[in-house]
C-alpha cells in the first residue's frame, strides 16, 4: 500500500523561516516531546542539559561544510556549478545551473582547473584536472557558501553555517541540529558523564533533494558517503547492550547509525546485539527512513523542524508518529517557533508505542 506524499505537508507561514541562528545558539528554543504520550514542553535549548542523563551517548555529524557553489565558463558561457561529493579521485557529481548548456564531452573551467563532463542525468559527473583536496582549496577560496534556498542573505562567514564541532570537509549543507550546541554547553554536557562521540555523514543530495513524486514509495535516495570509526561503533554497541540510551544529534545522525545497522540486519536476528559492525564502516548509504522502519540503535533525536513534504519529516514521523508530528508541527507554528535550518529544535525522547 502505497502512502501519499501529500500525508508530510502542513502549512508554514513565510515569516516563521529563519534566516540566521540565535545568539548564542543555545538560546534557541526547544520543544521536548514524549513519544510515548504525544505531550509536549517548552524550553530553551540549554536546558536539554537537564534532559541528558549520566551513561547517555549523544552521536553527532562531525562533517563541514565547504563553498560547493561555484561560477564556472562552458563554451564561453557563465553557468553556475553546485559541487555535490567526489566519486574517485578527481571524479565529482555537480548539479549545473542552466543545465542546458552543459553536454556529455564538454570542457566547464572552473579559473585554473578544468572539467571533462563524463555523464549527464539529474547530476552531472565531471572529471577535473586536480585532485579532490585541490578542488575543495579552490572552492573554498572562490566559491559561495551552499545555504539553502529559503535563506535570503549569504552568511559573510562559513562557520554561521557550521556546527562548532565541524571536522570532516565533504558536506555541501550543514547538519543543522548541531547549531544549537555550544562548546560551552558540550562540556557541561560531558561533565555530567555523557558521552560524546562522532560519526561523519556528507550531506548531499540525498539529505536534501525534495520529494516530487506522488507517493513516497516512488522518491529515489541519493547515496552518501558515511564513516564510523570502530571506537565509536564498539562504545554504541556496549551502550546497547548496557541499556544506555544512544540519542541522535539530527536525522543525518540517524541515518548514517540506522544505515549501517541495516546493512546485514537481514543476516541477524532480530535483536542480537552489537547493532554496528565492531569493525566500524566507512562507505555509501542510501537509506530512506519511512513509517513502519524498526529502529535498532537510536532511541532519542535531537532535530530541527523540516520542511514539508520533505524526506526529513518522513523521518521523524516514522520515529515518532505522522499525526504526532504534524500536531506538534501545528503547536511549533502557533507558538511562532523558527523554523528549518536556522530555526528551533525538538527532542523526542521516551519509548514509543509501535517500536518500544
Amino acid at each position: 500500500m502505497s502512502t501519499p506524499t501529500s500525508f508530510f505537508d502542513y502549512h508554514l507561514p513565510k515569516e516563521l523561516i529563519a534566516q540566521s541562528s540565535i545568539e548564542p545558539r543555545d538560546h534557541s528554543r526547544l520543544m521536548l516531546i514524549d513519544r510515548k504520550t504525544g505531550r509536549w514542553q517548552h524550553k530553551l535549548f540549554y536546558e536539554i542539559l537537564h534532559e541528558l542523563y549520566g551513561g547517555d551517548v549523544l552521536v553527532m555529524n562531525n562533517t563541514k561544510v565547504f563553498r560547493a557553489r561555484l561560477q564556472a565558463v562552458v563554451h564561453g558561457r557563465r553557468i553556475e556549478l553546485f559541487l555535490l561529493r567526489p566519486r574517485e579521485d578527481g571524479v565529482w557529481d555537480a548539479l549545473v545551473k542552466p543545465g542546458k548548456y552543459v553536454n556529455v564531452g564538454d570542457i566547464v573551467e572552473l579559473g585554473e582547473i578544468q572539467g571533462d563532463v563524463l555523464s549527464k542525468t539529474d547530476v552531472v559527473r565531471i572529471r577535473f584536472n586536480q585532485s579532490d583536496t585541490q578542488v575543495i582549496e579552490y572552492a573554498n577560496a572562490h566559491g559561495e557558501i551552499p545555504i539553502p534556498p529559503y535563506v535570503e542573505e549569504i552568511p559573510s562567514r562559513l562557520d554561521q553555517y557550521q556546527t562548532v564541532y565541524a571536522q570532516e570537509t565533504g558536506s555541501v549543507a550543514a547538519p543543522t541540529a548541531g547549531f544549537h550546541f555550544t562548546k560551552e554547553l558540550l562540556e557541561k554536557i560531558q561533565e555530567k558523564g555523557i558521552e560524546i562521540h562522532y560519526v561523519t555523514l556528507h550531506v548531499g543530495l540525498g539529505t536534501f533533494r525534495p520529494m516530487k513524486s506522488p507517493t513516497i514509495e516512488e522518491h529515489q535516495m541519493h547515496s552518501e558517503f558515511v564513516s564510523i570509526d570502530p571506537s565509536v561503533a564498539q562504545a554504541i554497541n556496549q551502550a546497547k547492550e548496557e541499556g544506555r540510551r544512544v540519542i541522535a544529534v539530527g536525522t543525518t545522525t540517524v541515518r548514517t547509525l540506522e544505515g549501517v545497522a541495516a546493512q546485514d540486519a537481514d543476516m541477524r536476528i532480530s535483536n542480537v546485539i552489537p547493532v554496528l559492525p565492531s569493525k566500524g564502516f566507512s562507505g555509501d548509504i542510501n537509506i530512506f527512513i519511512t513509517p513502519g522502519f524498526r529502529f535498532r540503535v537510536v532511541d532519542a533525536l535531537i532535530t530541527n523542524f523540516h520542511l514539508p513534504k520533505s524526506t526529513l519529516l518522513v523521518l521523524v514521523s516514522a520515529f515518532a508518529g505522522r499525526e504526532r508530528m504534524l500536531a506538534a508541527y501545528q503547536e511549533a507554528v502557533d507558538q511562532n517557533y523558527r523554523f528549518f535550518s536556522f530555526g528551533d529544535a525538538m527532542f523526542l525522547y521516551g519509548k514509543d508505542e509501535i517500536h518500544g
